[in-house]
């Protein structure tokens, strides 16, 4: 018996031996039994809750890198995205904007890709000026709302990107409506009404809409052009009927004699909503000029926001060419005296010419009939067609010497919209 007890005890240690040896087999400790991906996801998720948003978004790269088919990769990208989002300054907001729209594009179906955009949109509205300063930052936003509303109706955020969409409208409308203002108390008509038109056309929720509907109508009634004019103030009338202007608007259609049209219904609505709304107060608005940000507090909270897509040049696109005189930037009167260009849709008509405008110094001279005498050729008789204006002389095109009509000097008035608007600005003493 000791003998079989003695081979039994050779022969378990001989297996456990040869267990040791060969394949070693662990238990599983408690904790850790979920698989790699998931830890490295649940750790970098747990890095970017506490502000080390470096560590985190290493660890979530090294997810998509090692593990490209894993279940975490999409909220490892979204998480990226917004740990960029919540570091902010200028740099996080716009790598937040690089890393959403590239989630958009792998993963368009998902419902997160709703929160990338609004995201997108949020990015932009974060670094969005004052009314008097830069407005690309707006224009992006508000095309990034309208592209979250017009892909997301159904979206339980849509009440928010509402709000943000009218906050943006008027912050553009506000510096469209202090450029006009600043053209208008210098009676260059025919600048501040392209702002103007601009303005009540794309943004009727604008808290100053009426006024800039009461100024149009001033400017058209000062050059007699009374029918016109009776056009701006039958919109008070008709879709500001609470306005303090309503009452003016009203004498000035009786004056004219044209109908007075009865209120909109839902415009009353609208804007008793807006008066029953609590606005924050003088205090709290004041604060708001140590911010970087522009006061939205007078942005409307009810209507639909426009959506309307902005023009390729932004909001600083108007419809009307203008031509400050030269002594405009030391702060005198401006004179308007470019041409029309083109007119803005939905205009009711031509700008009136603004009454004292004189000529540019640099207006081309009336070309001279050949029919009278002392012209140096006649096109009717040579057979041939004068070549149409430009900004570069030809020796080719020169009149003889012995000929009494000068030459038509080149077209100097033709400039590149970019360069009006650059002189625009240097006008504006914002």
């Amino acid at each position: 018996m000791k003998k079989n007890r003695t081979i039994y005890l050779v022969a378990m240690g001989a297996t456990l031996l040869a267990g040791c040896l060969g394949k070693k087999t662990v238990a599983p400790v408690a904790g850790t039994s979920a698989e790699p991906d998931s830890v490295l996801y649940n750790k970098a998720s747990n890095d970017i809750k506490h502000g080390r948003y470096s560590v985190g978004r290493l660890a979530l790269q090294t997810l998509i890198n090692t593990y490209p088919d894993s279940e975490f990769l999409a909220k490892a990208k979204l998480e990226i995205a917004e740990s960029y989002y919540r570091e902010g300054g200028t740099a996080g907001l716009k790598q937040s904007i690089v890393e959403c729209k590239d989630f958009i594009t792998f993963f368009p179906f998902l419902d997160e890709s709703a929160n990338c955009q609004l995201q997108i949109a949020m990015a932009h509205y974060r670094q969005m000026e004052k009314p008097d300063r830069d407005h690309a930052e707006a224009v992006q936003a508000e095309a990034e709302f309208q592209t979250f509303l017009e892909k997301y109706p159904n979206s339980a955020l849509l009440p928010q990107a509402e709000q943000h969409l009218r906050d943006v409208q008027e912050v553009l409308a506000e510096g469209n409506f202090r450029v006009a203002s600043f053209y208008y108390v210098r009676a260059a008509y025919r600048a501040a009404g392209a702002r103007l038109i601009e303005l009540t056309n794309r943004y009727p929720l604008y808290s100053e809409a009426d006024h800039a509907n009461w100024m149009l109508g001033q400017i058209y009634e000062k050059s007699e052009h009374n029918d016109i004019a009776a056009k701006y103030y039958s919109r008070i009338v008709k879709d500001y009927p609470l306005s303090p202007l309503a009452g003016d608007a009203k004498s000035r259609l009786v004056k004219f004699g044209v109908p007075v049209p009865p209120a909109d219904p839902t415009a009353l609505a609208r804007m008793q909503k807006e008066q029953a709304t609590d606005r924050a107060g003088f205090v709290k608005r004041s604060v708001t000029f140590l911010k970087s940000g522009p006061d939205v507090s007078t942005a409307a909270r009810n209507g639909a926001p426009t959506m309307t897509p902005a023009s390729e040049s932004g909001d600083e696109t108007i419809g009307f060419g203008l031509q400050p005189n030269a002594n405009a930037a030391t702060g005198s009167s401006i004179g308007s005296t470019a041409a029309v260009e083109t007119v803005t849709p939905g205009s009711p008509d031509a700008l009136p010419q603004t009454p004292a405008a004189t000529p540019a110094p640099d207006a081309a001279p009336a070309a001279t009939d050949p029919a009278q005498p002392g012209s140096a050729t006649t096109p009717a008789t040579t057979g041939t067609t004068q070549p149409a204006a430009s900004g570069s002389s030809d020796s080719s095109t020169t009149q003889p010497a012995d000929s009494t009509t000068p030459a038509t000097p080149a077209n100097t008035n033709r400039e590149s919209t970019s360069k009006k608007k650059s002189g625009l600005r240097k006008l504006i003493p914002f």
